[in-house]
């Protein structure tokens, strides 16, 4: 039996009319959906001129509990909201613990496959990848009209939302894997910081309403990729984070969200499930919007650079494990590479705004009487202040004029009182944040000094200390730092001067650090776009070979230790 439905957006004045089998018909239900469900519009009719619409058609659905008091901001939908025909949700726990990992690792090392190869070799251009000729006439007949020939899944068959190959499964379990943890830093923040936290940082009831809403499209975006995934997707871990106040807790959700959709276009285009490849942007062009957000909560220009730079899986998987502290005992595994910890020690600091020098002591810069070997200059490991104790731990360096939480990765500015409005004083802001605000001088420029500490391989890392952290190079090697930002990858010499990069030597083991520096490169993508702007990658790496957005993962075996990230803008 065919049941026609009608629908009234009654704020857009817009009735349609449409008829539909009486089936569920949602990609996102895979399990109760069946191939050849489909929905069959029959009309639509407009009642009003495009320019009655409201502003606003349309808003979120509140949440149950008010996020402005300091009480769980629990997530879950009331009854009444709830839609008993729409697609459950998957569960999830919003009271796991946020200490570090103590016990044993029941297993270690990444997932692999009974037979390994020996590695991708580098090849020419694709068989008749220039042939056609791109003179902006058609070459061949239209399957239908008004459709040109070509396209990959345009031949009419039914399309089927799942993984096809160990690429595909493989990469969605680390998006997944991504989605959990944000899921979870949304609501820790939220959950640590009451109102009043926020508004000594110069953010709003509203502000705080935005960021529980961030986390409700995480729980969609969980329930997505799991229904992809199967019976076998990852589950919630237990997190562990660096901050400890408000303004440290915006920094790091605007670089954990830029290292997350990053991640995710590094593969996307690589993926044989093009189905899947269709949901999964849907849901990373959301984070984009999230990772924006916390860039204007931050007080920054928004969006300083024309392009997104994409990256490899292992280092979205680098970057991510140092933070999750424990997963259920049959957790899904993933195969990707954690390579040694990168640190940037002087990390360019948001909350300071002044003029940037190449070696002015004065400047946020504070370089140029740098020097590792001095004991003044030594870098103490603060496990127990900071809250994080796990193998790579966070570090503090107070000597150097920086004043950084400096962790695997990700090194978050510290603000002492976490109060006092985003560059306020300096730039004239006024509470609320600005939607948006140029800086009078840029965090860093080319020619700056950025000061680098990495750590050898064989540390275990990640869930449950199972992770071991690995490199394909040679001990010694490391000679550049590669620059992954917009469209391109550059390389800067490195300058090793403390540590002998050496793992077999007795005197420098897997907990020491080698340190050095390299300069902060300037070119621009096209005239008037700096390449380098916004949250970036670097990675150390014994040489300089030539790659590309599309083949970037091509550098992996070179890689000596990496990324960090480092805010240009």
């Amino acid at each position: 039996m065919r049941i026609i439905h009608r629908r009234i957006l009654a704020e857009a004045q817009l009735y349609v009319l449409y008829a539909s089998d009486n089936k569920p018909s949602s990609v996102l239900d895979q399990k109760k959906s069946r191939p050849g469900a489909e929905m069959i519009w029959n009309s639509v009719i407009l009642l009003s001129l495009l320019s009655s619409l409201p502003f606003v058609a349309s808003i979120p659905k509140k949440h149950q509990q008010d996020v402005t008091t300091s009480v769980d901001p629990s997530l879950a939908l009331s009854a009444a909201n709830a839609s008993a025909s729409a697609p459950p949700l998957r569960s999830y726990n919003t009271s796991r613990p946020h200490t570090p990992f103590t016990g044993t690792p029941t297993t270690t090392g990444a997932l692999t496959a009974s037979s390994i190869g020996t590695g991708i070799s580098r090849g020419g251009a694709a068989a008749g990848a220039t042939a056609y000729p791109g003179d902006g006439k058609l070459h061949h007949a239209e399957p239908a009209p008004y459709i040109p020939a070509g396209g990959i899944g345009t031949n009419g068959s039914t399309p089927v939302y799942n993984t096809k190959s160990d690429f595909d499964y493989e990469s969605l379990a680390l998006a997944l894997y991504q989605e959990w943890i944000e899921l979870d830093l949304f609501q820790d923040g939220l959950r640590r910081f009451n109102e009043s936290a926020f508004r000594a940082a110069g953010l709003t009831a509203a502000d705080r309403e935005l960021i529980a809403f961030m986390a409700q499209q995480e729980v969609g975006h969980v329930t997505m990729i799991s229904n992809i995934l199967g019976d076998r997707a990852p589950q919630q871990c237990s997190y562990i984070y660096p901050y400890t106040n408000v303004k440290e807790f915006v920094d790091f959700c605007q670089k954990l969200t830029r290292w997350g959709e990053s991640g995710v276009y590094g593969f996307l285009a690589h993926l044989d499930s093009r189905e899947a490849a269709t949901l999964l942007t849907q849901a990373i062009t959301t984070e984009a919007r999230q990772q924006m957000i916390f860039r204007q909560f931050e007080g920054l220009f928004p969006m300083v650079e024309w392009f997104e730079a994409g990256i490899p899986q292992s280092w979205a998987w680098t970057l991510l494990a140092p933070f999750i502290s424990s997963c259920p005992e049959n957790q899904t595994r993933v195969i990707w590479q954690n390579f040694p910890s990168l640190m940037v020690v002087n990390e360019p600091d948001p909350w300071i705004v002044g003029a940037v020098s190449r070696n002015s002591s004065s400047s946020n810069n504070r370089t140029s009487g740098y020097n590792f070997t001095t004991s003044a200059d030594q870098i103490s490991r603060l496990n127990q202040t900071s809250g994080f104790n796990q193998t790579s731990g966070f570090m503090f360096n107070q000597t150097t004029g920086t004043n950084n939480t400096v962790g695997p990765g990700v090194s978050i500015p510290k603000s002492p009182k976490g109060s006092g409005r985003y560059n306020s004083s300096t730039l004239g802001i006024v509470p609320p944040v600005p939607v948006s605000k140029t800086r009078p001088t840029p965090f860093s420029a080319p020619g700056r000094r950025v000061l680098l500490q990495w750590d050898l391989p064989g540390k275990t890392i990640g869930p449950n200390n199972s992770y071991i952290t690995t490199t394909e190079t040679k001990a010694g090697s490391a000679k550049f730092v590669i620059w992954v930002s917009q469209l391109n990858v550059t390389y800067t010499p490195l300058f090793v001067v403390n540590g002998t990069n050496n793992r077999t030597n007795s005197t420098n083991s897997t907990t020491d650090g080698i340190r050095g520096y390299t300069i902060q490169p300037g070119l621009e993508t096209y005239q008037g776009d700096p390449a380098f702007n916004g949250t970036i990658f670097i990675a150390i790496t014994d040489s300089d070979p030539y790659v590309s957005p599309f083949n970037l993962s091509l550098i992996d075996p070179h890689v000596v230790a990496g990324p960090a990230m480092y805010q240009a803008g």
